[in-house]
Formats: structure tokens, C-alpha cells, sequence
């Protein structure tokens, strides 16, 4: 039985991506004989899938310099949906194959891009891009390391002005970094098997994490027939508009396009628009804001609650707070430093009441999760600023009479 919820995501998903919707499309069984599906078959949209000819606009980094920034646009050729398979787990010293069936069945999209990236710091930028959209829009959590969202690249090498090469396909890559180092590995190590007057299999690989390198999976060479043939089961999925939805049809039993469209949340794109005309950041800095899952619901939050100028609170927490929760590998939402006791440095720190030096310390002091307001640390380390200048002048003549006898 078709997922309603299925459909409206993936809708909801074309029409972010800038698809046309097909207000018809078609399922299809595609036949074939791995164990992780074991119908032996998978319903999927081969012909005439639910979205088509979309487009993605991404960002990077030039030089790695977060001020050089370029934005980059990858084609979407279309979004299917079909049914998720199984997942096979190879135990190399047993030699053998353990399956988890535990999501055979499930409702799965797929989105598949157009050739138009060239390395895998592209890759990985338009897949961030794309995972930020899916958890803005709700169609997924889209957690990798969880299995939420999967990447296959297919990667080919050739001269300009010749044909695109023999391709292979890297599967099921589960992290953003992981999809950069195993596209440019791959890119290497086609590059210099054809030097050396080697060929290119049309094969799937797998990245090897630990080795940092892909390694062959199973020969593509004599392609499969699958089969294909109209799924018997499922009729063809007919969506709406405003324009061509009949009067007498009952609104819960069908998916309106135009009722979707008007639903969208704002995009990444349109948040960080709205962040930088908001706070006066930088354009770059809202990339950051939102690549860091939960850090633009943080740095609002510290805004609220002190008197420093967002441009320096954005500062603080890039320039220190997010260095200490990439040392110890976590998420702002992890962090021992709450937003609630970051502002009460920065406010220290605006009212002049401490120095930059000594909040850097007060700062080191609440990442320990003692429960030490930034008060009581300043005042059980004696970092405040002493303004009186008579308090000062006596402080200047004890360490004078300190120094008479030397």
C-alpha cells in the first residue's frame, strides 16, 4: 500500500529543489536476486518518476577561506520513490554475510543529480546543502551516521571535449567528510590506472573508512536484467492542483500540489538571508550558523539575553565556543556551556567588569560542568577588572615597596 505521508514528502522535496511534479507518475518491479530484499523484487519509479528536472544551489569554500565564498548550481535529473532494501553486514573473518531486514519494505526517495560536479569538496557541499533542505522541510531527519540519508557517487574521469569515462559507483557512503575523501580517491585512482594504460571497470566499490581508500564490491560489467515490468499491485499516483482538483473529490483522500507549495518553510537560503539582514553578520557566518545542527537556535538565544552586538557575540562562539566542541567531537546541544551562561560572560565582559583574557579563562572554567555561575568562577579566581584607581595605586606601591630592598 502506498504511504501517503511518502508521497507528500517527496512533493514537498521536488518543489524545494525547483522539480516540475508529475501530476501522473508510475511504480514498476524491478526484479532481482541480492538477499536484502526477499520478495527477490523492489517496487520503484523507472519510467516516469513523481519529480523531474529540478536544481540545487550549494556554497564552498575557496582556498578554504570561510570570506571566499562560491555558489554553485548541480542539475537534478529526478526524485523516485521506492521501496528501501535490506542491509547486508559482511563478517570478512567468518567469512560470512549477515542480513538486517529490519527496513526492507520501507518507503525510501532517492534523489539523483546530474553530472555536474567535479570534485568531492562539491559533492560533499551540495549533499550538506541537500541534507539541511530535508530537515528544514521535515521529509527526513536525515542523520547519516543513523542510516537516514545514504549517498551512491558515480565517478568517471576524462579529458575536456571527450566523452564522459567509464564510471564506477561508490556505495552507500555514510558521512559528508567520508564522500569527499572517497570521491577524490576515486578520482585519483582512475586517473593514474588510465596513465599507467589501464582500464576502468564499470564496478561498485565501497569506502574503507579506516584505509581511506574504495575497495571493489561487485562487477557491473554484464549488467543485470532486472526485469523491469509495471508494478501489478499499485495504479498509476495521480496528484493535483488547484486548477484540476474536481469538486467532488474528497480533499483527505488526495495530495494537492499547490496546497503543499504554499506550505513550504523558509529554505537555508532564505534563513541565512534573514540572519544576515537581522544581526549584521556575515554572509559566511550564516553558512556556519547553519551547517552546526542547533548552533542559529543558540546564538539567537545568547542575543536575547545580553547587551554585546551580535557581530561580537557571533565572534565569541566561533572563534571559542565552537573550537572546544570540536575538540571533544560534539554538537552545541552537547555543550556544558549553555547559552543561558555564555551571555552571562559576554555581559561580564560588555560591562567592562572582566577582560577578554580572563573570559577566555571564566570560559574554560564552565566547560568543566562544575555548575559554577560566570560570577562565582570570576570571583573565586579574582579575574575582575578593578576600575577604583586609588585601589590601583596602592596595588602599584606595594609591589614597589616589594621591590626596594633588590
Amino acid at each position: 500500500v502506498l504511504n501517503r505521508r511518502c508521497v507528500e514528502a517527496a512533493v514537498m522535496t521536488g518543489l524545494a529543489l525547483n522539480c516540475s511534479i508529475n501530476k501522473k507518475s508510475l511504480f514498476d518491479r524491478k526484479h532481482y536476486f541480492y538477499a536484502d530484499l526477499p520478495a527477490g523484487y523492489q517496487i520503484t519509479q523507472q519510467r516516469v518518476p513523481i519529480a523531474v528536472n529540478g536544481s540545487l544551489s550549494y556554497s564552498l569554500c575557496i582556498d578554504n577561506k570561510m570570506s571566499q565564498m562560491v555558489t554553485k548550481t548541480v542539475r537534478i535529473k529526478q526524485i523516485q520513490l521506492e521501496q528501501d532494501s535490506g542491509k547486508s553486514l559482511h563478517d570478512d573473518t567468518r567469512s560470512q554475510t549477515l542480513v538486517d531486514l529490519n527496513r526492507a519494505g520501507v518507503g525510501l526517495m532517492e534523489v539523483v543529480m546530474e553530472p555536474d560536479m567535479c570534485c568531492g569538496e562539491e559533492a560533499a557541499a551540495a549533499v550538506r546543502e541537500l541534507q539541511l533542505i530535508l530537515q528544514t522541510l521535515g521529509s527526513s531527519q536525515a542523520v547519516m551516521a543513523e542510516g537516514q540519508l545514504r549517498v551512491d557517487a558515480n565517478v568517471s574521469v576524462h579529458h575536456p571535449g571527450e566523452p564522459y569515462g567509464v564510471r564506477t559507483e561508490v556505495k552507500n557512503i555514510n558521512s559528508v567528510r567520508f564522500l569527499a575523501k572517497a570521491v577524490d580517491y576515486e578520482i585519483q585512482r582512475q586517473i593514474e590506472e588510465l596513465e599507467r594504460g589501464g582500464t576502468i571497470l564499470n564496478e561498485t566499490r565501497a569506502f574503507d573508512s579506516k584505509l581511506g581508500c574504495t575497495v571493489p564490491m561487485r562487477d557491473k560489467e554484464g549488467k543485470q536484467d532486472y526485469r523491469f515490468m509495471p508494478e501489478p499491485n499499485l495504479p498509476p499516483l495521480i496528484l493535483y492542483d488547484a486548477k484540476s482538483l474536481p469538486a467532488n473529490l474528497n480533499h483527505q483522500q488526495v495530495v494537492n500540489i499547490d496546497w503543499i507549495h504554499e506550505r513550504l518553510p523558509d529554505l537555508p537560503s532564505v534563513k541565512r538571508g534573514k540572519l544576515v539582514e537581522r544581526y549584521g553578520i556575515l554572509p559566511e557566518h550564516s553558512f556556519t550558523l547553519l551547517n552546526e545542527d542547533g548552533l542559529t537556535e543558540f546564538f539567537e538565544n545568547v542575543v536575547k539575553q545580553t547587551q554585546m552586538k551580535p557581530k561580537k557575540v557571533i565572534g565569541w562562539i566561533l572563534n571559542e565556543l565552537l573550537s572546544y566542541l570540536r575538540q571533544h567531537s560534539l554538537t552545541v546541544k552537547e555543550s556544558p556551556v549553555s547559552s543561558f551562561l555564555l551571555a552571562d560572560l559576554l555581559n561580564l565582559l560588555e560591562k567592562k567588569e572582566i577582560s577578554s583574557t580572563a573570559a577566555k579563562q571564566v570560559l574554560a572554567e564552565l566547560w568543566k560542568g562544575e555548575g559554577k555561575t560566570p560570577l562565582e568562577i570570576v570571583t573565586e579566581k579574582k579575574l575582575e577588572l578593578i576600575q577604583d584607581q586609588k585601589e590601583l595605586e596602592q596595588i602599584c606601591q606595594a609591589v614597589i615597596d616589594g621591590q626596594e630592598n633588590e
